[in-house]
């Protein structure tokens, strides 16, 4: 039977998501077939470590609320989401949050796939991408992307909380 303090530690319904990011050249990508957009309105609920997110594609909406857990793996950690009626998203909406917004594209290189995300509002100009695997030694030895400035995946500034906060980076 697990303790309180283990299941604190590692959360029975989460799984791992294992996920690197890099900071984006926008330039190397001016021209690249970047995919359907997805707009997406992220909320991180002041006091907590929820984010609540809206993703709107093709007039379907998607309502998520989660949550990522540290965990002492630096390139894997657990995360649980539960997916809302807008009806409970409103009431999360109510709550004192930090906001960011964003549009997502897929970008297909070799045989991964990418995430990139275009920041818009007080984030505009910031381009970052990610790829989330299953295995976490293939994750490590994925080369950079040739559009990759450098890898962000352990910099607490480029975490979507933080740049809600504090806006881009200065580096």
């Amino acid at each position: 039977m697990r303790g309180a303090a283990d299941e604190a530690e590692h959360p029975k319904y989460a799984h791992l998501e294992i996920e690197r990011r890099w900071l984006v050249d926008a330039d190397k990508l001016a021209h690249a077939d970047l995919g359907d957009p997805v707009a997406i309105h992220d909320r991180y609920i002041e006091g907590t470590r929820m984010r609540l997110r809206r993703m709107e594609r093709g007039g379907a909406t998607v309502f998520k609320l989660t949550r990522k857990y540290e965990c002492d793996e630096a390139d894997a950690r657990p995360i649980v989401t539960a997916y809302l009626e807008q009806a409970e998203h409103e009431v999360f909406a109510s709550l004192p949050a930090l906001e960011l917004t964003k549009t997502r594209f897929k970008l297909a290189h070799g045989e991964n796939v990418f995430s990139i995300d275009r920041f818009n509002g007080a984030l505009e100009g910031l381009m970052l991408a990610e790829i989330e695997m299953d295995d976490l030694a293939a994750l490590r030895a994925l080369p950079d992307p040739p559009w990759a400035v450098r890898d962000v995946t352990h910099e607490l500034p480029y975490q979507g909380a933080t740049l809600a906060r504090a806006g881009i980076p200065k580096d």
